[in-house]
């Protein structure tokens, strides 16, 4: 019989998320979900702050897939070989971001911060940062999913 009390839910509480994750230039990671925090096998979730007109280096994640939530803020996606393509997000708005493919965070206010809560689909820290000439200016990407048009 499985201890359930030893075993089940967990709380990471907001004052316990760990700092000490792979980081990229110009955002902060801090670790929620881990295997050593909570006991997760396949999945890692934390949160990342962009502070107001910033962006991050781009980088990509591996063969991690990624899910972005946005809490508060306005978030401005960049992606592709060149960070040719760009797209927004506002508070309440899910980005999936694939294997792989190299992207860039961008607060676009110049007042308030970015914060998102992120996903990933595996425990490993996978940050690959990139040295990459951005292409100028990217190209506007509206994606509707085959449901929707």
């Amino acid at each position: 019989m499985t201890d359930w009390r030893e075993h089940g839910v967990r709380i990471v509480h907001a004052n316990e998320l760990d700092p000490n994750t792979a980081q990229t230039p110009g955002m902060s990671r801090a670790a929620a979900i881990t295997r050593a925090r909570a006991g997760a096998e396949k999945i890692w979730a934390g949160t990342v702050t962009i502070h107001a007109n910033a962006k991050t280096g781009a980088h990509h994640h591996g063969d991690l897939e990624s899910i972005i939530y946005v809490v508060r803020g306005r978030a401005r996606m960049r992606w592709g070989d060149h960070l040719e393509f760009t797209a927004e997000a506002g508070p309440g708005d899910f980005i999936y971001v694939p294997p792989f493919i190299p992207h860039q965070e961008i607060n676009a206010s110049r007042e308030e911060p970015l914060d998102c809560v992120v996903v990933r689909s595996g425990q490993e820290p996978v940050v690959v940062n990139l040295d990459i000439a951005p292409a100028e200016p990217p190209e506007e990407v509206r994606w509707i999913d085959s449901i929707h048009r």
